[in-house]
This record gives C-alpha cells, sequence and structure tokens, in this order.
C-alpha cells in the first residue's frame, strides 16, 4: 500500500474528529483501521482498542444481502452516521466512487458526509465499467480534486483518502500517465489528505 499524507492549516482543536484522525496518521506506529458492519463489531473493535474505524462498502452491502456496490449513496451516509453515534472513536467511511462520475457531485458526496459526523471518508477512481475500470487520467485527477477542496476548505473538514485501485484491476502504472501516477504526481493544487493504494496480490517465496 502506497501513503501520502499531507497537512492543512486550521485542524488543531482535539475534539474535532477529523484533527483526531489526522492526528493518528502522522504516530510513529501505522495507523491500523479496521472496518465495523453495524454498531455492534464498531463497539467490539473499540473495546479491543482500536484507535480509529473505517466503514466497509462490501461488509455493509452483505448485512443487507447485496454486493458490494449496489448501496446508494444515502444507504451509506445513513449508515456511516449510525456507527458514528455508536463510538467515541474517528470513524472514516467507504464512499466508493463517491456515487457519482461528475467532480462536482463528488465534491457534494464530501458535503454530505461533513453532515454526518466522520473524520474521514475514502474516495476511489474505480469506476464500476468492467471495460474501462480506472478513470482516465484527467477526469481521475478532476474528481479528486473537487473532492480535496470540498474536504478541506469548509468550516469543518475531512480527511480524505484518494484510493487508486489500479494495482486491483492489473495497471500498476506509477509514472503519471495513468490515474494512479497522476494521484501520485499531479494533484499539487489541491492534494488528497492521504493517498492509498491497495494490493491484493500475495508475494511467493
Amino acid at each position: 500500500m502506497l501513503v501520502r499524507l499531507v497537512t492543512f492549516p486550521g485542524m488543531s482543536t482535539p475534539e474535532d474528529p477529523a484533527a483526531r484522525f489526522l492526528s493518528l496518521h502522522h504516530e510513529p506506529s501505522p495507523l491500523l483501521l479496521p472496518n465495523p458492519w453495524d454498531i455492534g463489531s464498531a463497539r467490539l473493535l473499540s473495546w479491543l482498542g482500536f484507535r480509529a474505524l473505517a466503514t466497509t462498502s462490501s461488509g455493509f452491502a452483505a448485512t443487507l444481502g447485496s454486493l458490494d456496490g449496489s448501496v446508494t449513496k444515502t444507504a451509506a451516509l445513513e449508515h456511516a452516521e449510525m456507527i458514528v453515534g455508536g463510538v467515541d472513536l474517528p470513524v472514516s467511511a467507504d464512499l466508493e466512487n463517491g456515487f457519482a462520475d461528475d467532480p462536482a457531485e463528488v465534491a457534494d458526496t464530501v458535503l454530505d458526509a461533513i453532515g454526518t459526523g466522520l473524520a474521514g471518508c475514502s474516495i476511489e477512481d474505480f469506476s464500476g465499467d468492467d471495460s474501462e475500470p480506472i478513470y482516465p487520467l484527467a477526469l481521475a485527477t478532476e474528481r479528486i480534486a473537487a473532492a480535496a477542496e470540498a474536504a478541506h476548505n469548509g468550516d469543518r473538514r475531512l480527511v480524505l483518502t484518494a484510493r487508486s485501485e489500479n494495482y486491483l484491476h492489473g495497471r500498476p502504472d506509477l509514472d503519471g500517465t495513468g490515474p494512479l501516477g497522476s494521484s501520485v504526481a499531479g494533484l499539487h493544487q489541491c492534494p488528497p489528505t492521504v493517498l492509498m493504494a491497495p494490493d491484493d496480490s500475495v508475494a511467493v517465496d
């Protein structure tokens, strides 16, 4: 996993869940972020000593008897708000692709997420289109820039994770020519707080 952190001014209030969540990313030890699927699992993970939580789109969908990617924005945000209200921990939400292709609509999703009390959220560049699973370079960049603008520049803020799905779809480009490269090198104007590039491959000796 590739992670890049940035800081931004005005997030120093200890009570602010985003400030609290951001501070955990800057500690010497890696932040372990488990995925509750309901209030019960969230409280269990809190009792076990985890210091922050992140919702899971696939786990929540499974509780509804549905497949990952089939949950609506409204349902996902209501679920996230329920988790936030059930524990005294910072919570980040898996918001898939922002439930939209258009950058402005992705920004609206982030603004809606701020209203739930979340500390953070992730937006991915998986398009949901099997023929073109990763958004084109220009659109991928615009989407995350719009999300970052919404997450970082209001009275309340979120720790935004830009999740690049390239490795999960056989496109491990880090040279700036594809969406992952754009996330790494091309978002200087309005960067996400965290950059995440998950890889489900297993090293074999």
